[in-house]
């Protein structure tokens, strides 16, 4: 029973049900004293020691009826009146070879029974070495199923049932037989189904998730609808992860650390004895960040993940201003406010969209009306690709802009390699930039994302 509840456990996990070691003992032990027999008082103990939230509790107990439910096993009842007649027609025939066969294989023997608590036994057996619970992925499905089958048997029903129709004798046989197997793949794909819903619904949408986290936002032939709500819901739990963990800094640093140095020397008034205790405090304030984005057609959608991201700070976040610009500038803290992030990038299109690229234009905007808001306390984070379609980029201003804030942080969705290539004046704009990066996925921008909260923004 001790590997069952280990599965139990996994599947829990896979559920998205945390369980830690600590946990899984604490479960252990509280089974050995409640035991198996209620079903009831056993759900209950594992409840109390492995689920610590409503959600989790409800989906301890989806998990826990999926994992503990076996459904009947839907067979075909044995033939009654060929069963009344089994003994006589013995006697009167001599015994086909077929019959034979199947006499001496168990399977067959629990298929024609019609013996269903024999067969669930047997799939579960079977399945534990085929090492269903193994599954991961929605294609192995059916390479599992045929394994399960294997592992019971199945290779020598088929060849009864071959062998019985090569007899004239054998026919009703090999369709009693047939009619079986039928009935029993039917049963071992449901209980692969089942394993799989267990195991690797979970694992099937990390790895979606995975694959999302590294998708290029640029992509040609833009991102899917049903991936962009799906990203979006990414960006928002990567934002909140990074919430939690700049909090947690932020609490250490303000609860501070000891200080042995000054505690010692003070120490030494009282005869070496600590009464006055010194700690050593850091001040970590809320990071102040202005956030200007290219939403140009090839930045756009980055843009829009940048201010998801960025919006979803904030809790850690003073103070955010966001800019947004193609040809001419504007402020989109009030669209922002009344539109959502999801529904701003729109509405900024609709505002400024279309319009020629023009970096210099777009830093002379923001100077000439916001250039105020920077201070020392600022971190700027510009996204855009650094093509200005020849126009002056205004280096000057970008000077001005590099001067008054702590920190300028550039994100470019292009390769590395294509700075500088064409009408691209990147290379131009990165001495004034105190970290410039290629940043074209959701995980790139929140490792650069992390790396700015850590290091500038304090």
């Amino acid at each position: 029973m001790q590997h069952t509840l280990e599965e139990f456990i996994r599947a829990l996990r896979a559920a998205d049900v945390r369980v830690s070691p600590a946990e899984a003992i604490d479960a252990a032990r509280a089974v050995a004293v409640t035991g198996y027999a209620d079903r009831e008082l056993f759900k209950d103990a594992l409840c109390v020691s492995l689920a610590k939230s409503p959600d989790e509790v409800e989906r301890f107990d989806v998990t826990f009826e999926t994992f503990f439910t076996r459904n009947a096993f839907d067979m075909p009842p044995p033939d009654e009146g060929e069963k009344s007649n089994e003994g006589e027609s013995a006697e009167q025939d001599q015994t086909p070879q077929s019959d034979a066969a199947a006499e001496g294989s168990q399977l067959a023997q629990m298929l024609l029974g019609g013996d269903q608590a024999a067969l669930q036994q047997s799939m579960e057996e079977a399945a534990q070495r085929a090492g269903v619970a193994e599954i991961r992925l929605t294609t192995q499905r059916s390479r599992m199923t045929r394994r399960l089958l294997d592992e019971m048997g199945l290779a020598e029903i088929e060849q009864i049932i071959a062998s019985a129709r090569r007899q004239a004798e054998g026919r009703a046989l090999a369709e009693k037989l047939d009619q079986r197997r039928k009935a029993l793949v039917a049963q071992a794909q449901a209980y692969v189904e089942r394993q799989h819903n267990l195991y690797a619904a979970g694992s099937a949408k990390s790895l979606r998730e995975e694959m999302l986290a590294r998708k290029a936002l640029n992509a040609d032939g833009g991102i899917d609808p049903v991936d962009l709500a799906m990203m979006q819901a990414i960006v928002k739990r990567m934002a909140k992860r990074l919430a939690d963990r700049y909090s947690r800094r932020r609490h250490i640093a303000n609860k501070g650390h000891l200080d042995v140095r000054k505690t010692l020397r003070k120490s030494m008034a009282h005869g070496g004895v600590p009464f006055e205790i010194e700690w050593k405090i850091k001040k970590i304030d809320k990071p102040s960040i202005v956030a200007i984005c290219d939403v140009s057609k090839s930045v756009a959608a980055a843009a829009q993940f940048l201010l998801t991201f960025l919006y979803s700070l904030n809790e850690v976040v003073d103070r955010m201003d966001a800019f947004a610009f193609s040809g001419r500038m504007i402020s989109v803290n009030d669209i922002l406010d009344e539109n959502g992030v999801e529904g701003a990038i729109l509405k900024v299109l609709q505002t400024i969209g279309f319009q020629q690229t023009d970096y210099g234009q777009a830093l002379t905007d923001f100077c000439d009306d916001h250039l105020d808001r920077l201070d020392r306390h600022t971190t700027v984070i510009i996204l855009g690709d650094g093509r200005s379609n020849f126009a002056e980029p205004r280096l000057d201003l970008m000077k001005q802009i590099h001067d008054r804030s702590r920190a300028v942080i550039w994100l470019n969705p292009e390769p590395e390699s294509y700075w500088n290539q064409g009408d691209s004046v990147m290379h131009r704009y990165e001495r004034f930039c105190t970290v410039a990066k290629h940043c074209n996925t959701l995980a790139q921008l929140e490792r650069i994302v992390d790396d700015v909260l850590r290091t500038y923004a304090h």
